[in-house]
């Protein structure tokens, strides 16, 4: 009888887990750019009690008589689902519509990614750096700040939708930023965005980041032969992807089959007793 309230236990474990991510999804269905996570499970070892077993005529019988150990969690993955794209009346706010992401550099000079595209604008003697909520510095197309020149007014800043950063000129057409590689090249200036093989394999930091990770493989440059281009929409943002009615749905299954397990292990509770009061 043991062996029931290590299973049931296991499983009142693997739906405690589903409970909290069900709850992080409700928690963050208003932050910008998340991504819905999703809990699975796997069984555990099964015990075999009877290799062959025999029916009533005393033939054997092809299905071995094999017992489960419970449940655990599998993985946690996170659906990359497009969010819905709302107006907004902030020119630095953008929106990505595709697979891509933002390239960031947090304090310590690790390279992050994200889809959180509500950027603010850092005010230095060099000149305006685009940052993230959080004071990222958002990077270019070449891994290099993106820096708004202090000759134009930062409210004026253009971006099109393959992602060219620019600002209106004299005559009336948009001028882009222009920045130096280390050839000593000129180009013009476009938000780095990279996409990923796995992008679920991604791991999670704070403030909507993630870093690559072995699962995820390494970023591939938006514009190459593996990665369709993204489009980038200005004075937008992407909403999270969560689907409320469904983490609701989910949450109350999640919670029979807690209470179902809880069941188990009082009944096994009953039985052991009865079975201590046997004279």
């Amino acid at each position: 009888m043991m062996r029931s309230l290590w299973t049931a236990a296991s499983g009142m474990r693997a739906q405690q887990t589903n409970v909290d991510t069900i709850a992080n999804n409700l928690a963050n269905v208003n932050t910008i750019g998340y991504k819905t996570q999703e809990a699975t499970f796997k069984s555990l070892l099964y015990q075999n009690l009877q290799s062959t077993s025999t029916n009533n005529a005393g033939e054997n019988k092809p299905v071995a008589a094999e017992v489960g150990l419970g449940t655990r969690t599998a993985a946690i993955t996170a659906i990359f689902r497009q969010g819905n794209i709302t107006d907004i009346d902030d020119p630095f706010c953008m929106a990505i519509e595709g697979d891509g992401f933002f390239q960031v550099k947090d304090a310590s000079g690790q390279t992050l990614y994200t889809r959180d595209g509500s950027f603010i604008v850092s005010p230095t003697e060099e000149g305006n750096y685009l940052c993230t909520s959080d004071g990222y510095y958002v990077l270019d197309q070449f891994g290099n700040n993106i820096v708004l020149p202090t000759t134009y007014m930062a409210s004026d800043l253009q971006v099109t939708k393959e992602g060219v950063l620019g600002f209106p000129g004299a005559d009336g057409n948009v001028v882009p930023l222009t920045g130096t590689n280390a050839q000593g090249q000129t180009y013009n200036i476009t938000f780095g965005l990279v996409q990923f093989n796995n992008p679920a394999g991604l791991t999670r930091e704070s403030g909507n980041n993630y870093a690559v990770s072995v699962a995820s493989g390494d970023p591939v440059p938006e514009g190459t032969a593996n990665a369709k281009p993204s489009k980038v929409h200005q004075k937008h943002q992407e909403s999270s992807n969560v689907d409320v009615a469904n983490e609701i749905v989910n949450l109350i299954v999640a919670q029979r089959a807690y209470e179902m397990n809880s069941k188990a292990i009082q009944a096994t509770d009953d039985m052991m007793q009865q079975a201590n009061n046997l004279r």
